[in-house]
C-alpha cells in the first residue's frame, strides 16, 4: 500500500521528562520517515512538555488534567472537574484535527485524549515504558490495536496478541561517542579525573539530593573524584548554596539539556530507575547504580531496577538508605574496573537502539489499516 505522505498523527501524554523525551523521539521517527507528516502534541497545562515540545518544533493542545492523588487531598475534589474539562476538550481536538491515528505515551493527558480518540474510532497505539503497566494503560490496551513494550512478560498486563517488543524510544543524541575528557570540559570538570553523573530525573530526587548535601565531607576526602550533579529545577534554589556545591570538585546544574555529553563524562552514574533514564543507560552501556522512587505507582521504578539487577546490569540503592549507602557504594564502584566493565556489558546487552523507528512503523501501519 502507497504510504500517505501526510498523515495526520496526535500524540498524547508528558508529565515528566521520562513521557516527554520518548514522545518527541517516536515523533522525530514518524517525521524522518514521512517528511509531510502532521504531528499534533496533547499535554497538560503547566507540565514540561508545554516547554519542551515546541522547542523540539511540535505544536501542543493544553488539557486542564492532573492525577489523582493516592491521599487524602483536597486536589482531589477538582479531579472530576478537570476530567470532564478534560474530556470535552480532547473531542474539540479530535474533531478539529481529525487524526488517522493516535499514540499514548503515558502520562496525564494521555487517558482523556485516548479515551475520545478510540470512542470516535481514530486506531490508536499505547507505549508502555515500564516493566509494570499503569491503570491507565491497562485500561486503554482493550481500545487500541497495538501496546508497544520494554519488557518481556507484559502479557499478564495486556492482551498478548497486541503486543509487540520495541524498547524505550530515546534521543538519538544520547548514543553519539563523545570523548570523555571533551565533555568533562563542557561541563568545566577536569578532563581527567574519575567522574560521577549523579541525578534524579528531569524534576530532581530529594533523597538522592540529600545524599549530596549532607555528605560534604565524602567529596572533601576525595579530592580526586569529581561529580556532576543534576538536581532539578525545582530544587536548585535549595541547594545552590550548600556546602557540597560550593567544592571545587562538584559541578551543580538545575538541569542538564545535553544529556549525551552527561553520560559521556560519566564513569558511574547514579540515578532513579524511571523507563527513559534505564534505557538511555542501556544505550550508553554505562554502569549504574539505581534508587528506585518509592513514589511511583505500583512501585514501578523498584521492578525496573530489579530486572537489571536480576542480570547483574545495574546495582540497586533503596531509596531509605539513599544518604547513607549511595556514595559509598559509587566510590566502591569506581574503584572496582572489573566490576564497572561487567555491569557495562551486561547492560549495553540490553539497549534498543531502533525503538523510535520500530513503534513510528507500528503508527504509520494503524494509518494504512494495518
Amino acid at each position: 500500500m502507497e504510504r500517505n505522505s501526510a498523515p495526520r498523527i496526535i500524540i498524547s501524554g508528558g508529565g515528566t521528562g521520562g513521557h516527554v523525551f520518548p514522545a518527541i523521539a517516536i515523533a522525530d521517527a514518524i517525521v524522518a520517515k514521512v517528511p509531510g507528516a502532521q504531528i499534533l502534541f496533547v499535554g497538560a497545562q503547566g507540565k514540561i512538555e508545554m516547554e519542551k515540545v515546541p522547542k523540539a518544533g511540535y505544536p501542543i493542545e493544553g488539557l486542564w488534567i492532573s492525577g489523582f492523588q493516592r491521599s487524602l487531598s483536597l486536589r482531589n475534589l477538582l479531579f472530576p472537574v478537570k476530567l470532564v474539562y478534560s474530556l470535552l476538550k480532547a473531542r474539540s481536538i479530535v474533531r478539529k484535527f481529525k487524526p488517522q491515528a493516535a499514540v499514548g505515551v503515558g502520562g496525564y493527558a494521555s487517558g482523556p485524549l485516548l479515551d475520545i480518540a478510540t470512542r470516535k474510532g481514530v486506531p490508536a497505539l499505547i507505549q508502555e515504558q515500564n516493566s509494570y503497566a499503569g491503570v491507565t494503560n491497562k485500561l486503554l490496551s482493550q481500545r487500541v490495536q497495538k501496546v508497544c513494550v520494554a519488557y518481556e512478560g507484559m502479557e499478564r498486563f495486556f492482551p498478548a496478541e497486541k503486543i509487540v517488543l520495541t524498547g524505550n524510544p530515546v534521543r538519538r543524541s544520547v548514543a553519539q561517542a563523545i570523548d570523555a575528557g571533551t565533555a568533562r570540559t563542557h561541563f568545566g570538570l577536569e578532563a581527567n579525573k574519575p567522574t560521577l553523573l549523579i541525578f534524579g530525573g528531569s524534576l530532581g530526587a530529594l533523597s538522592i539530593n540529600e545524599a549530596m548535601a549532607q555528605n560534604t565531607s565524602f567529596w572533601q576526602n576525595n579530592p580526586d573524584l569529581q561529580v556532576l550533579w543534576q538536581c532539578g529545577g525545582s530544587h536548585h534554589e535549595k541547594y545552590q548554596n550548600c556546602a557540597t556545591a560550593q567544592l571545587p570538585n562538584v559541578k551543580l546544574m538545575a538541569f542538564i539539556d545535553r544529556m549525551d555529553l552527561a553520560y559521556a563524562a560519566a564513569d558511574v552514574v547514579c540515578s532513579r530507575a524511571g523507563a527513559l533514564t534505564i534505557s538511555e543507560l542501556c544505550l550508553v552501556g554505562k554502569p549504574a547504580i539505581l534508587v528506585p522512587s518509592p513514589f511511583v505507582a505500583e512501585d514501578h521504578q523498584t521492578k525496573n531496577a530489579q530486572a537489571l539487577v536480576d542480570k547483574n546490569a545495574a546495582i540497586m540503592v533503596r531509596n531509605a538508605d539513599t544518604v547513607s549507602a549511595l556514595l559509598p557504594a559509587a566510590l566502591e564502584l569506581l574503584q572496582n574496573e572489573t566490576k564497572r566493565n561487567t555491569l557495562a556489558q551486561n547492560i549495553l546487552a540490553l539497549a534498543k537502539p531502533n525503538a523510535a523507528e520500530e513503534i513510528a512503523e507500528q503508527v504509520l501501519s494503524l494509518v494504512e489499516g494495518g
